[in-house]
């Protein structure tokens, strides 16, 4: 008997008598309500997590501030290139030449409202993972139809095989005695661009660069 079949005999051992299975897990809710308006919650989730929010293609600028150099995946829409900064396309940059620029433009695959969750997967207009881990601030946009109420609407939409990052807010943590740093496992700052097919109240949660 190799160590495997050693193991599995174990477990055979300790589930006899163990009684009946447990009940089925409970339903959750995997959608939310007619009436709730999910980009909404969604940036009021952002809010909470101080995200700054912005609306419209044309608020890219705004987003960016400052920045001079920013990295972009190849495949970004050259519509979304927009202000007099330099857009940097991702071809197989250094860790130096990621933590040099001055910010990261890309898209999404999902967001959910419930959670305040930007989901990527290295899929269209995302690149690969480490360009926004590294700089310190991520401009990334939103489009309307890309927004669900809760994770289990998301999780479809990802390619399961591809590697993933999951943001709630910019990269922060907290010490034992709760003192919040930021910017230690990511971006410092995180820029949401919401391209939606309707007017929406504009909310920020302070003023823009």
């Amino acid at each position: 008997m190799n160590a495997r079949e050693e193991i599995l005999e174990r477990m055979r051992r300790a589930l006899d008598g163990a009684g009946p299975a447990p009940e089925p897990p409970r339903e959750y809710r995997r959608s939310l309500d007619a009436d709730v308006d999910v980009v909404e919650l969604l940036i009021d989730r952002l809010v909470d997590y101080k995200a700054y929010v912005h609306h419209g293609i044309a608020s890219i600028p705004e987003a960016l501030g400052e920045a001079r150099r920013v990295v972009v995946p190849a495949d970004l829409p050259a519509e979304w290139r927009l202000g007099e900064a330099e857009f940097v396309e991702d071809e197989a940059l250094t860790t130096a030449d990621l933590d040099g620029a001055d910010a990261v433009l890309t898209g999404c695959a999902a967001a959910v409202a419930v959670s305040g969750t930007i989901m990527l997967d290295a899929g269209a207009a995302q690149g690969r993972r480490a360009i926004t881990l590294v700089p310190d601030h991520h401009v990334v946009v939103v489009r309307r139809d890309q927004i669900t109420g809760h994770l289990a609407e998301a999780l479809p939409r990802l390619d399961p095989t591809g590697p993933q990052t999951w943001i709630s807010g910019p990269s922060a943590t907290s010490d034992i005695e709760l003192q919040r740093v930021e910017g230690v496992h990511g971006p410092r700052r995180l820029d949401v661009v919401i391209l939606a097919d309707s007017a929406l109240t504009h909310r920020q949660s302070c003023s823009s660069s």
